[in-house]
């Protein structure tokens, strides 16, 4: 089950199921994952070009993540000054670019520097980076300024390891045309950039939380209560537990926790 349908419903670890269309697009990307593992190996095996992956990759887009070889893929999509291996097109914009190296060579953050500069272009939000076997993909992540963006990982798996074969399907299925769709890999963007630092400190500090870590203290300390512990387990988490700088300056906390 992927990140998003594991959404937790209630305290006791009951989940939310997958919605009817998931479960066929789900088999049809983990069968496209094992059908390719064989020409996969061999590509790693005579460390194929970037030529040759591309065949690959292309194949993958198409039979695993649905998207059409002649709707909405473009090969060697070109801007004014930079080009990438393919474009993924969605409703006549360019929705990601998709950069493919050679499957032997390592990724990294610097293999996207043109497939930035076509998103910015384009106004594209999202970047595929491959080698046929890692698949990365990340959000371009507009900055304070208002004119820059910043690419964060979503998306970071290897066709190869079969030991998580399971978390590959999960974290891939968000890539493919249908899951685009309905609005499934924006909700695993925000999934992410919910459990950074920055915002989980700030989530530390609400009403309920303060209540719930107040009535587990309580219990294992078997203290019956008294005025005033809320802001103590307010101010605990403030000055010793949240490291310094998440949180927003002369943010002093909340003041139903200062009562209570």
């Amino acid at each position: 089950m992927d990140v998003e349908a594991t959404q937790v419903m209630t305290r006791t670890g009951q989940f939310t199921t997958p919605v009817s269309w998931e479960t066929p697009v789900r088999s049809r990307l983990a069968a496209a994952i094992d059908r390719l593992s064989g020409p996969l190996a061999e590509l790693v095996e005579r460390d194929a070009n970037d030529g040759d992956t591309r065949l690959l990759v292309a194949d993958f887009l198409s039979v695993g993540l649905n998207y059409s070889k002649y709707q909405e893929l473009t090969t060697e999509y070109r801007t004014s000054g930079d080009s990438v291996d393919y474009a993924i097109i969605l409703d006549g914009d360019v929705f990601a670019p998709v950069e493919v190296k050679g499957v032997g060579q390592e990724l990294d953050i610097r293999n996207i520097q043109m497939a930035r500069r076509v998103a910015a272009e384009q106004g594209a939000r999202w970047i595929v980076l491959t080698n046929g076997r890692l698949w990365k993909v990340y959000h371009l992540r507009p900055q304070e300024d208002g004119d820059s963006t910043q690419p964060v990982p979503v998306i970071d798996v290897d066709l190869m390891d079969r030991d998580s074969h399971e978390r590959t399907v999960d974290l891939l299925f968000h890539l493919t045309h249908e899951a685009v769709e309905h609005g499934r890999l924006d909700a695993l963007r925000r999934w992410r950039e919910s459990t950074e630092a920055a915002p989980l400190a700030r989530i530390l500090r609400w009403d309920t939380v303060v209540s719930a870590i107040l009535a587990e203290l309580r219990e294992v300390s078997e203290h019956p209560g008294h005025a005033g512990d809320a802001a103590e387990v307010l101010r605990a988490l403030t000055e010793e537990v949240i490291a310094k700088g998440l949180l927003p300056a002369g943010d002093e906390g909340n003041d139903e926790a200062e009562e209570a």
